[in-house]
C-alpha cells in the first residue's frame, strides 16, 4: 500500500478516508489511476483533482458507505472495479448487519488494491468467463451457520468474521497466531487463482513437484488434521500449521503470505523506513526498502527486506504490550514456495492484454 496526499491541501490520507480532514474536499480512489484523489462536484458527475480532465462517479455503494472507489462517468457499469464482484450481500435493514459489511468492503478494497498492481486476472459475471471471480457476505441464520472458503470462483466470507469479539474467540479456540478480514480474503483468493494459475495454466506437475499431490482426498485430510493436528516438525517446511493440512492448503496460506509480505514492504518503503540496529553489525538485520515488490524483483531480496522489518516491528509490539505483528518463522522450503508463488504470478503478468 501507497500513501496519499490530498491533492488540495497536502493533508497525508488513508486509504480508507472519505473526506479530508484538513479541507474538507471529498476523497475517491481511483483505481485507473492507482491515487486517492480530492473530488469536486461538477453537476452530476465529479472532477478529480488527480486526473481533472476526465470525469468521474462513485460506486454506487458509496450511498451505503461502504465504498470510495470511483467509476468513469462514461461507463454505464454503477460498481467500482471491486464491487462488480459482489453477488450476495446481507440483509443492511439491519444495524449490525451494515457495520460489519463495511468493514468486510473495506478489506476487500485493500485485497483488490493489490491483484490490481500485479495484474491479476479479475472476470466478472459479466465478462462470459466460466469461472469468474465472485464474493458473498452472507450471514448465518436460523441456526445455519455461514462458512468461509471458495467453491469453484465463488469466494464466501462469513459475515461473523467482521465482527472483532468472534473472530478473536474463534482464532483463540482454534489455536490459530493470525486471523484478520484481510488474511481470509487473501487466503480464499489464492484458491481462485490456484485454479487461474496452476490448474488451468498447465503447471500440475511442478505444483506436485513442491507442495504434494492435489488429488488426496480433502475431506479425509481436513478430519486428520483436526483430530492429529500439524507435526511436530512443520515449521521446517510450511509457513502455518494449517498449510499442512492440504495442499491446495499449503499453497493458499503461502500465496496469503506472499501478499501480506509485498503490501507490507510498499508501505514501509512509501513512509521511507530502514533499518539499522544500533547494536554489533548484522547486516542480517538491515535494510532500505528501495524497490517497488509488486514488480518483478528476486523474491530473495523480498524475504531480505522483510525479516528485518518483521523483527523490528514484533520489537515495538512487545514494547506496546502487544503480540507480535508477525508471528510466522519463514524457512528457507517456504521462500521456495513463494518463489514460485512469485514465478507463476509475473509470467501471467507478462502476457498482453488484447482488446
Amino acid at each position: 500500500m501507497q500513501l496519499f496526499q490530498c491533492q488540495s491541501c497536502g493533508q497525508v490520507l488513508y486509504f480508507e478516508n472519505t473526506a479530508c480532514v484538513k479541507c474538507g474536499h471529498r476523497l475517491g480512489y481511483l483505481p485507473d489511476r492507482g491515487r486517492m484523489s480530492a473530488v469536486e462536484p461538477d453537476g452530476a458527475e465529479w472532477i478529480a483533482l488527480a486526473n481533472p480532465e476526465a470525469r468521474y462517479r462513485f460506486c454506487a455503494n458509496w450511498e451505503q458507505n461502504a465504498c470510495n472507489w470511483m467509476v468513469d462517468a462514461a461507463q454505464d457499469e454503477p460498481f467500482c472495479i471491486a464491487c462488480q464482484h459482489n453477488r450476495i450481500i446481507p440483509d443492511l435493514s439491519l444495524p449490525e448487519n451494515r457495520a460489519n459489511w463495511q468493514k468486510i468492503e473495506e478489506a476487500k478494497r485493500r485485497l483488490f488494491y493489490t491483484l490490481i498492481k500485479l495484474r491479476l486476472p479479475m472476470p466478472t459475471v459479466a465478462s462470459g468467463d466460466p469461472e469468474p471471480l465472485v464474493f458473498d457476505f452472507p450471514a448465518s441464520s436460523d441456526g445455519h451457520k455461514v462458512m468461509t472458503g471458495h467453491d469453484n470462483g465463488v469466494i464466501t466470507i462469513a459475515l461473523e468474521e467482521a465482527d472483532d469479539v468472534a473472530r478473536e474467540s474463534a482464532r483463540a479456540s482454534m489455536g490459530e497466531l493470525y486471523r484478520t478480514l484481510l488474511g481470509h480474503f487473501r487466503h480464499e483468493v489464492g484458491h481462485y487463482y490456484w485454479d487461474r494459475l496452476v490448474r488451468d495454466g498447465g503447471e500440475l506437475d511442478s505444483f506436485r513437484a513442491l507442495f504434494g499431490d492435489e488429488t488426496l482426498d480433502y475431506g479425509e485430510a481436513l478430519q486428520r488434521h483436526y483430530d492429529q493436528g500439524a507435526p511436530a516438525d512443520w515449521q521446517q517446511d510450511f509457513v502455518s500449521s494449517y498449510a499442512t493440512m492440504h495442499p491446495w492448503e499449503d499453497w493458499a496460506e503461502t500465496w496469503a503470505h506472499y501478499l501480506h509480505i509485498i503490501d507490507t514492504l510498499e508501505m514501509a518503503g512509501a513512509f521511507g523506513i530502514r533499518i539499522e540496529p544500533r547494536i554489533d553489525h548484522d547486516p542480517q538485520l538491515e535494510t532500505e526498502i528501495v524497490f517497488d515488490p509488486h514488480q518483478d524483483v528476486p523474491v530473495e531480496r523480498l524475504i531480505d527486506a522483510w525479516l528485518p522489518l518483521t523483527y523490528a516491528v514484533n520489537c515495538l509490539n512487545r514494547s506496546m504490550g502487544q503480540s507480535d505483528l508477525y508471528p510466522f518463522v519463514i524457512p528457507p522450503r517456504v521462500v521456495e514456495k513463494m518463489a514460485y508463488i512469485h514465478r507463476l504470478i509475473h509470467a501471467r503478468a507478462a502476457i498482453p492484454v488484447l482488446g
